[in-house]
């Protein structure tokens, strides 16, 4: 078996951009056609960022946002200004993987982190919206639109963390992981206890 240490940082990178492409695909192909209440969707390219960045840190989740949120900002169908997914999902990755410290102190981390992150990149996307004069991010809007999309966030957000951590389990560990795996708190502590 392969301990954190052997593992080379280059399949940590490797997976982030499988993971990163995987939401994307999702995103435009599933999540962006579901037909919910409020014209609003789940970002699962947003809660791809915020898992990436509490497993893996703050400069995987600063670089991940960034890379994620370019490739937002271009996949059609893109009908915004290039560079407000980008930076937006730079900051919450950044901010967020400023938590994953915290990850082994409490399982409630990531779904403070996960809704945390959800409500700013949110309010984020529709402040920069705002300040380059897009005639969709006005207060009447953001105010019906903020709420719908934060809590679908949060209700899709068990999934996407699920697979990203069993995702980087599998890089972590160099293996499949078993039907019974650990807390991902007290994985991260054991993993850390090996090296």
């Amino acid at each position: 078996m392969l301990s954190t240490s052997d593992t080379a940082p280059g399949n940590h990178r490797l997976w982030a951009v499988l993971v990163m492409v995987v939401a994307l695909v999702l995103q435009v192909a599933v999540a962006n056609r579901l037909p919910l209440p409020g014209s609003v969707t789940p970002d699962l390219v947003l809660l791809t960022v915020v898992a990436l960045a509490l497993v893996n840190g703050e400069m995987l989740g600063l670089v991940a946002g960034f890379t994620a949120g370019l490739a937002a900002d271009i996949m059609p169908p893109a009908d915004h200004t290039i560079g407000r997914y980008a930076l937006v999902y730079c900051l919450v990755g950044y901010i967020c993987g400023l938590a994953s410290a915290e990850m082994d102190r409490s399982s409630v981390v990531p779904f403070v982190a996960v809704a945390a992150g959800a409500l700013a990149g949110s309010v984020l996307y529709a402040g920069v919206g705002m300040l380059l004069g897009d005639p969709r991010a006005t207060w009447a809007i953001i105010s019906r639109m903020v709420p719908l999309s934060v809590l679908y966030d949060v209700l899709a957000s068990p999934f996407v963390v699920w697979a990203v951590l069993r995702v980087t389990r599998r890089v972590d560990r160099g293996r499949s992981p078993g039907r019974f795996d650990l807390a991902p708190a007290r994985y991260r502590a054991m993993s850390r206890e090996r090296i």
